[in-house]
């Protein structure tokens, strides 16, 4: 599935949940129930262009809360802080990232995911409600990209 982004476009693959601060989740086959990895996804990867800076400012094994600070990321566009998709156990984050943040942009789908976590994923969105979720939001994002808002 495909995301029209002006002269973009944000894959959207449909075997992946969807979450609202544009990260993508994919539950572990073999992994205890509930435990999932997360990343970036296209739309994400456009906004921000390439990254090059990533700190988590938590440790693995730890309990957070739906929108608490996890840790900083840089970009060639912006700087800022990530928050926790869900509420739940982050039990790994990807060293490989830690290391070199490029992979990111290489390989936001496989390779540069970013943590691990143990959740309940009832409330993330399928690919088609992820995709009318940005058309929604879709005119909003354009002015905030232009500084109109």
């Amino acid at each position: 599935m495909i995301f029209e982004m002006g002269k973009y476009q944000a894959e959207i693959p449909d075997e992946l949940l969807w979450c609202r601060n544009h990260m993508w989740c994919r539950p572990s086959a073999d992994g205890p129930r509930g435990r999932m990895r997360f990343g970036f996804g296209s739309y994400a990867m456009k906004l921000m262009k390439d990254v090059y800076f990533l700190e988590w400012s938590l440790s693995d094994d730890c309990e957070v809360a739906l929108k608490q600070p996890i840790g900083n990321i840089e970009s060639s566009k912006a700087q800022s802080e990530l928050y926790s998709p869900l509420a739940g156990r982050i039990v790994a984050f990807n060293p490989e990232v830690l290391s070199d943040p490029s992979v990111i942009n290489a390989s936001n789908y496989h390779d540069g995911w970013l943590f691990e976590m143990i959740a309940d994923a009832a409330n993330l969105m399928d690919a088609t409600g992820y995709r009318d979720y940005l058309t929604r939001n879709w005119e909003t994002t354009q002015k905030i990209l232009k500084g109109q808002v």
